[in-house]
């Protein structure tokens, strides 16, 4: 098998990455609000239409909707990302490790790039399992996407190469937790730990609280 430059860079990258998280990387304290529980910014009445969406992923189409019943963690980001994509699907996987077995077979995670142009479809079958094996990545052409990320209120804008470098993309960076009937529960501010995460997912499942 012939390996191109770029993925030897993706290999050196979540390489490092990993060592960087093993031993450099550790959680902010979850906030508690006076219910014990982790403070996420909950949506009511409406204020983002959110909705379902099909994108496509290594494979194949992924539809929200067919994973009614499940609660659906959603980050908006790109692979060439240097470190806010990184942490934030590190918490992720994190948080989904803490679940039993049977709470994580209900649970899924969407990892979608809004940088069609690099992140094929062989780059995000290696880089978003990479934090969690439930965790897929998944994208769509530069239309499809920008109408997704309106109805999620997700902004992002790539950003002119300078000198030969790589371009980046700036984005918000949020995790969007879609609950068991398909819309929109909470939102989970970037720096959420994996136990603020975990919480979450556990009052979405309807699961007891753990001590």
């Amino acid at each position: 098998m012939k390996y191109q430059p770029h993925w030897i860079a993706l290999a050196a990258f979540l390489a490092g990455l990993l060592a960087w998280l093993a031993f450099f990387w550790e959680p902010g304290t979850p906030g508690k609000d006076g219910a014990g529980q982790a403070p996420l910014l909950m949506q009511s009445g409406g204020q983002l239409p959110a909705g379902n969406f099909i994108l496509d992923t290594p494979d194949g189409k992924l539809s929200l909707e067919n994973y009614r019943g499940k609660v659906v963690l959603v980050y908006f980001g790109y692979t060439f990302c240097p470190d806010v994509c990184p942490t934030a699907l590190a918490a992720m996987g994190q948080a989904f490790t803490m679940l039993s077995t049977e709470e994580l077979d209900r649970v899924k995670g969407i990892f979608v790039s809004v940088d069609p142009e690099r992140d094929t479809m062989d780059v995000l079958k290696v880089y978003a399992p990479f934090f969690h094996p439930n965790i897929v990545g998944a994208t769509s052409t530069p239309e499809q996407l920008a109408e997704i990320a309106r109805r999620y209120g997700v902004s992002y804008m790539k950003q002119k190469s300078i000198d030969g470098r790589p371009y980046t993309v700036d984005h918000s960076s949020f995790t969007y937790l879609i609950g068991p009937d398909g819309k929109l529960a909470a939102i989970a501010p970037h720096g959420s730990s994996p136990e603020e995460l975990a919480a979450a997912i556990r009052r979405q499942l309807g699961s007891p609280k753990k001590p």
